[in-house]
């Protein structure tokens, strides 16, 4: 049985959606269906959208508007799109209401943990104190620049089969304080929040970093965690 998926686009100007092929292949490669998702803010048409899913793929991207958590903008963020955030999180509310499995991606895994009720670091150069790894890597996307140390026991550490592996890293903002229901499970040796799952769903999964680059690549962990998604959507 097919899992129909849908993935979160990039809305540039507000006139053209954008999309990674990555983040296609890595769901066709895993056996889901992709749909691309347009940035729309109509609550009722959101909800006719949800209706049409088995998984929600929650992709990377700009940065993400402070006020949606509380605080003005830091001197170091970078460029914002409303109306991408405010679609996120009305999807992302949407999906976690009805236990739709989640799987989020860098920038997706902010939003989602905010959307959730949590937030973030603006700039974890400037707002994270002690010294921080290269979090914006200079190298080939699929290389795995970092180590993330994943909690023994958690759903991640179960799907990767280790508690420890390489991954690539392409931010300057991460997740800060968890949302209620959400926990850190993955760590970079400098402290940052890479993963996180929700103990309250079915399947809801953050990660910091790219796996749709590295699954390409014949990455067995990224390449785990699509087969896992889509077959947590094909379960509903």
């Amino acid at each position: 049985m097919s899992a129909t998926i849908g993935i979160t686009t990039n809305l540039k100007e507000e006139k053209m959606i954008s999309l990674s092929q990555d983040n296609v292949t890595a769901v066709v490669n895993s056996g889901g269906v992709p749909i691309m998702l347009p940035n729309i803010l109509e609550e009722e048409l959101i909800g006719r959208m949800v209706e049409q899913l088995d998984g929600l793929l929650v992709t990377g991207g700009g940065d993400i508007d402070p006020t949606l958590f509380g605080e003005e903008p830091h001197q170091n963020l970078g460029s914002i799109n409303p109306a991408r955030d405010r679609f996120e999180m009305l999807i992302i509310q949407a999906c976690l209401e009805k236990d739709i499995p989640i799987l989020a991606i860098c920038r997706g895994c902010q939003i989602l943990n905010i959307a959730a009720g949590g937030d973030m670091y603006q700039d974890i150069y400037s707002q994270k104190n002690g010294e921080l790894l290269q979090h914006q890597q200079r190298a080939p996307r699929a290389h795995g620049s970092h180590y993330v140390d994943v909690t023994p026991g958690s759903r991640l550490a179960k799907i990767a089969g280790a508690t420890r592996y390489k991954v690539n890293s392409y931010h300057h903002q991460a997740v800060r304080a968890m949302a209620d229901g959400f926990t850190a499970v993955g760590t970079a040796s400098d402290g940052v929040i890479e993963a996180f799952e929700s103990e309250k769903h079915s399947f809801v999964i953050g990660a910091e970093w790219h796996p749709e680059n590295m699954a390409l690549a014949g990455d067995e962990y990224s390449v785990r965690l699509f087969d896992a998604f889509i077959e947590a959507a094909r379960g509903r």
